[in-house]
């Protein structure tokens, strides 16, 4: 018996039938098949219970401590406590320990407190109540303890407690209706089918003598598939087996709605529903700037190991001498002195390491975390984002990427409900080549005031009577629309017309009630559907009757659906209606070029459009039909390719009667978002199901193509014509030939000096461009890089005829590609989910589509044009606030530990400690965390309507731009700089020294005490007050809490030491603080070094600031003078990009300036007319599109008169 014989025995055995077998058996009230029909096998399944937590209350302590040690942070922090506690070191363990301590136990309230929500949560659910039919009674059960088999009774408004077969209904057709929001975000109602032998048992009694087994496959996460087979045992010795899809599977977490009750069987419990095996646990997304954190963090844990490498070297080398020997205050006893020398020289490495090792900025973490989650309500807190017509505003989910919407490069968009309304209205309807359009109809809502219907060709004449009403009974029988009778539903109050109570549509799909309301209004309306006859009143209030026999549902494959009906004189009629790809290739008959043309003409318009067909059928022909589909559905193997095939067989040979438009409208003001998110810089792409000509309708209204941008498809159509090899290349060509070697700003679509592209492409394409190449021909070549170098040169992409995977695929490739961009997705329903995980950023909608997407989201918002200030001015502010307090971090903490590590040059060595430990321990705790803090939430360098009004402006922080590794060495070496200056400016006060009488050193410059804590006081009190105050240079938005945390900080450092040091502390083993502080600011000189020495290390930053704003300012720069100039009120028509740099004037390449005649005025026109405005009682002068310009020279650009390309002339 080889080995892979004995593993599947082993695992058969260990983990039982159901884990290997391709199916299940299910026996419906736990009752075993007759005798002599099947084998009872019984089944081991799980419980109901739903588990979502992460931690229980016995592995809370050691899994969070492991969770948080894997962080090489903390882990570091760790070592360095263990290092000082195992060794002699010559700082105090508590400096280390406490700042840890803090951190870590923050961290595990924080999560403690999230698992203990998730622990609530499931709770709730696996007590909840539910129904089982247990012996004909309704028993009243935990949802924990249901298991596979028991028969549920769900009532209306009720959740689904577990994966069920539908049954039996209170409704006569067997039918049930259902919401799946929180399963794939669709809010719409859908409809369930009982099985056709067992929706009889409508009691609990009847329900319990039921006698059948279900056969299915095992569980699977795919919500919309589902295989199986029903067997019934009646009084014969054979079952009668019926199949079972999708249609008759109710998903746990779904609710009933409409239907009083429901009977269902339990097939998948707890966590083997499809809801729970589709818990898609979020990888964890990491911002740009947190891996400049770990990178930065690399950096300094290297400098000091060199640092600590050097001290030791240098120690011995220092020790070398017979005459210098361990220091006499370091109290080494004899037998540390004999230790071999590599046990002490690794012991004093480690010493120095723990003397240094606060550089590495531990609270810089905690302070990131709090920065974060606070900063993450001022999105919550924008009125702007609220939305009066939901009651709702922005949503947080997670507030780890706040500053990655500072830094987005790609948007990925939805089209439906995310650019557009989602709000379904019928625009016109073409009945061979007759064009009718209804008006006031919208989403099913009959809008007051409309009384009928305009025409706008001639009559169709009596002999198109017929085709005329034949299109419009197949518009009113081909549909899964449900009518609901009752005023109101969930609440809402819907189907009020002329004030009186009438019925409405319901369905999953919006287009289907608006095209059943549009032929209400042309006379047509559909009623109901009641013992499988589907009624509706024609134009003379007549009732019509059609027994409808099959339905051939809608998919995404064939793009189309039909259904079989029998009319009350016999006759079979087979009514199709789908995407016109999928229609007009089956058509045989009917005015094909009429309609076409009118097609294609509401495609360009934007509109949904939908093509209707039908053909009649002969008994026989029914029958056979019948045959297929049955076939077909009782397989359990493959049943979706033989179904698809059936279909394939059945919908042919068609006779055309009409198309169908429908209009989803824009949302409000997203043109302007997205043209906001080009001059941002940004590519966006419209990802969507929708056929090419309507999203490319859409991309052109939401100005995502401009009218100048040349198109550019790579769709199956042109592939059908040449190989996707040579329209690679081809496109390829078109784009490089044009934009050559130009860079990706410059084609951003700002740009008037280059040609402007726009790509469509298909899904069918996108499948073949992605496929890895398997021959070695010439043709085969890496089709994904010769891809994405067309997406780089074009403005913006269209994706079109996207499945939800697709949608995911195209985001791992822009995401994977050589520059690593920061991408951001953004959606509003289910299908949109897989991208807004797959993305650095994902924003959901809450739209019509559900809360799916919003909940899967890393942040969720109401409408498409909140985006533009949630990136523009919430990520930019985010990201400035951010930066600066990073590179802040690492830049006091230089300041602070250099000078210990200058110190070591003057005391042999020996890791005598510059500061007290109460000012090692403090330092990042308490006496300079608060300011950085609240900068890093208040901050405004620039005004939030400025923001708004110049896009571009998002430009200057692009590419993680103040992270990069010039400002982080300016930073450092600014750092470097100061400590160097607070060190040696203190060395020279005490650099003549005397004896007093006592035997104490004094300083004879300063008449203060000499010694090792006077000395690091006064280098302390320097460094306090220099990085604070830089702070303060740095804040160019101040408030009064601005004020009282920067001057309370440092009055809260003079009264601490004053404390400190002037009191005799009872608990303390040591007072070498005392009187330091109080006899150091004694000495005047003291105090003029100490404010000269402040000076001089804030001097070099401040002229560097001047000279670059003075020589070399950037956008940002001219627009904070600007602003300053007019006491921060920039007027409204003041144009922003007058304040831009100039461009560049371009050469040819002969030395001449090229002119670009298309945009330059001639010297000729006539000057700008001003106008004058004023703020506060004093005039200011601004023309419309720039900046009044003296003399016409750009030689005056500056803040107040900046040079800009002149525009077109306006008038005042």
């Amino acid at each position: 018996m080889d080995l892979s014989s004995i593993r599947k025995l082993i695992t058969r055995y260990c983990t039982g039938e159901e884990s290997w077998v391709d199916s299940r058996t299910v026996y419906i009230g736990h009752k075993e098949p007759p005798p002599g029909t099947e084998a009872y096998i019984p089944q081991r399944f799980p419980d109901n219970r739903i588990v979502s937590s992460k931690y229980t209350f016995w592995n809370f302590i050691p899994k969070n401590l492991f969770e948080q040690f894997r962080r090489i942070a903390n882990f570091y922090f760790l070592i360095i406590f263990l290092v000082q506690l195992i060794i002699d070191t010559p700082t105090s363990p508590t400096t280390s320990g406490l700042p840890l301590f803090f951190v870590i136990t923050v961290t595990a309230i924080k999560q403690g407190y999230e698992d203990w929500i998730r622990h609530k949560a499931d709770n709730s659910i696996n007590q909840c109540p539910v129904h089982i039919i247990q012996h004909g009674k309704v028993v009243r059960k935990q949802s924990q303890k249901l298991r596979v088999g028991d028969i549920v009774q769900v009532k209306e408004n009720e959740t689904f407690p577990c994966d069920l077969i539908l049954l039996s209904t209170s409704r006569e057709d067997g039918t049930c209706f259902v919401t799946t929001a929180s399963l794939d975000g669709e809010s719409s109602h859908k409809t369930y089918y009982a099985v056709q032998d067992t929706k009889a048992f409508n009691t609990a009694e009847e329900v319990d003598t039921l006698h059948a087994t279900i056969e299915c496959e095992q569980p699977q996460p795919d919500l919309y598939k589902f295989v199986g087979r029903i067997n019934i045992y009646l009084d014969r010795d054979e079952p009668i087996a019926r199949p079972l899809g999708s249609e008759n599977l109710l998903l746990r977490g779904a609710t009933l709605k409409n239907t009083e009750y429901i009977h269902a069987v339990a097939i998948y419990t707890g966590m083997e529903t499809k809801m729970a095996l589709n818990y898609q646990s979020k990888s964890q997304k990491r911002s740009a700037v947190e891996k400049s954190m770990n990178a930065y963090l690399i950096v300094y844990l290297c400098i000091l190991i060199s640092k600590a490498l050097i001290n030791t070297v240098l120690k011995y080398a220092w020790q070398a001498n017979p005459n210098r020997d361990e220091p006499w205050y370091n109290q080494k006893t004899e037998t540390e002195r004999q230790r071999h020398v590599l046990i002490r020289a690794f012991t004093d490495f480690l010493a120095f390491m723990v003397l240094f090792n606060y550089i590495i900025p531990v609270s810089m973490y905690v302070t990131v975390e709090m920065q974060k989650f606070l900063g993450s309500y001022f999105i919550l807190w924008d009125d702007d984002m609220f939305d009066e017509e939901l009651g709702e505003g922005p949503l947080v989910n997670t507030s780890d990427l706040n500053e990655e919407l500072g830094q987005v490069e790609y948007v990925f968009t939805d089209k439906t409900g995310t650019l557009t309304e989602n709000n379904m209205e019928l625009r016109e309807c073409c009945v061979d080549g007759h064009v009718y359009v209804p008006h006031a109809i919208c989403n099913g809502q009959i809008l007051p005031g409309a009384a009928g219907m305009d025409m706008i060709d001639s009559s169709p004449g009596i002999d198109g009577k017929e085709r005329e009403e034949l299109f419009f009974r197949a518009l009113c029988l081909c549909h899964t629309v449900q009518v609901k009778e009752e005023e109101t539903v969930d609440g809402i109050k819907r189907g009020i017309h002329q004030g009186k109570s009438t019925s409405f549509y319901i369905s999953s799909s919006p287009d289907e009630v608006a095209l059943v309301e549009g032929m209400k209004r042309l006379g047509f309306t559909y009623l109901r559907l009641k013992d499988s006859h589907m009624e509706i009143l024609n134009r003379e209030d007549e009732m019509e009757r059609f027994e409808l026999l099959e339905v051939l549902t809608f998919d995404s494959v064939r793009r189309r659906m039909s259904v079989i009906v029998r009319s009350s004189s016999g006759d079979y009629y087979l009514f199709c209606k789908g995407a016109d790809s999928s229609i007009f290739p089956r058509v045989v008959s009917g005015k094909v070029e009429q309609v076409r043309a009118r097609v294609e003409h509401n495609a360009v318009e934007g509109l949904r459009t939908l093509c209707v067909a039908y053909k009649k059928l002969t008994r026989e022909e029914y029958e056979e039909t019948c045959h297929l589909l049955n076939s077909a559905k009782l397989a359990l193997q493959e049943r979706d390719r033989k179904l698809a095939e059936a279909y394939d067989v059945i919908e042919k040979d068609f006779i055309l009667l009409g198309a169908t438009a429908v209009e989803d409208r824009l949302q409000d003001k997203a043109a302007d978002t997205i043209e906001s998110l080009h001059k941002a810089g940004m590519k966006v792409w419209v990802l969507t199901g929708d056929k090419m000509e309507t999203a490319a309708a859409t991309c052109y209204a939401s100005k995502l193509f401009h009218r100048n941008t040349q198109i550019l498809e790579l769709t199956t159509k042109r592939t059908e014509e040449q190989s996707l090899h040579d329209v690679l290349f081809d496109l390829s060509r078109t784009v490089l030939r044009h934009h050559g070697s130009m860079t990706r700003d410059t084609f951003s679509g700002l740009s008037g000096d280059c040609q402007d592209y726009g790509l469509i492409i298909d899904g069918a394409t996108l499948s073949a461009v992605l496929k890895p190449i398997q021959d070695g021909t010439s043709n085969g070549g890496n089709y994904k890089e010769i891809f994405l170098e067309i997406c780089r040169n074009c403005s913006a992409v269209l994706c079109c005829r996207m499945a939800p995977l697709q949608k995911a695929q195209i985001v791992k490739l822009i995401k994977a590609s050589k520059e690593h961009p920061i991408t951001l997705a953004i959606g509003d329903g289910a299908n949109d989910v897989s991208m807004i995980l797959e993305a650095h950023v994902g924003i959901g909608i809450m739209g019509k589509e559900g809360r799916q997407a919003a909940r899967n989201s890393d942040y969720a918002i109401t409408k498409f044009k909140h985006l533009k200030k949630m990136l523009l001015v919430h990520g930019h502010y985010y990201y400035i606030r951010i930066a600066e307090l990073v590179q802040y971090f690492f830049y006091k903490n230089v300041c602070f530990i250099f000078p210990q590590f200058l110190y070591q040059f003057f005391c042999g060595f020996s890791q005598q400690p510059l500061y007290d430990t109460a000012y090692l321990t403090l330092y990042n705790i308490s006496f300079t965390s608060l300011p950085i803090l609240l900068y890093s939430l208040m901050e405004q360098h620039i005004n939030m309507d400025i923001l708004k009004r110049d896009p571009t402006l998002y430009r200057d922080i692009a590419k993680n731009s103040l992270l990069r590794w010039p400002t982080f060495i300016y930073w450092t070496f600014l750092g470097v700089f100061d400590a160097v200056v607070f060190f040696f400016g203190a060395f020279f006060l005490f650099d003549n020294t005397t004896f007093t009488s006592n035997g104490q050193l004094m300083a004879t410059n300063t008449q203060m005490m000499f010694g090792n804590w006077t000395f690091g006081t006064l280098v302390f009190t320097v460094l306090v007050f220099t990085v604070t105050l830089k702070l303060a240079l740095d804040t160019h938005y101040w408030t009064w809490i601005n004020h009282f945390v920067i001057w309370g900080s440092l009055l809260f450092y003079v009264i601490f030491s004053l404390l400190w040091g002037g009191i005799i502390w009872p608990f303390l083993n040591y007072q070498r603080m005392y009187y330091v502080f109080m006899q150091m600011l004694s000495s005047g000189p003291a105090w003029l070094s100490i404010i000269l020495l402040i000076i001089v290390s804030l001097l070099p930053d401040v002229v560097k600031k001047v000279l670059c704003r003075a020589l070399w300012p950037t956008t940002t720069e001219r627009i904070q003078n600007a602003d300053k100039l007019y006491k921060g009120h920039l007027s409204e028509f003041t144009p922003l990009s007058s304040l831009h740099a100039p461009p560049a004037r371009k050469h040819d390449r002969h030395g001449n300036e090229n002119q670009n005649h298309t945009h330059r005025r001639s010297d000729s026109s006539p000057p700008k007319k001003l106008m004058c405005t004023y703020w506060g009682g004093r005039p200011d002068y601004c023309t419309f599109s720039s900046f009044l310009r003296i003399g016409e020279n750009p030689r005056f650009s500056g803040a107040a008169y900046a040079y800009s390309t002149p525009g077109p002339e306006t008038s005042v």
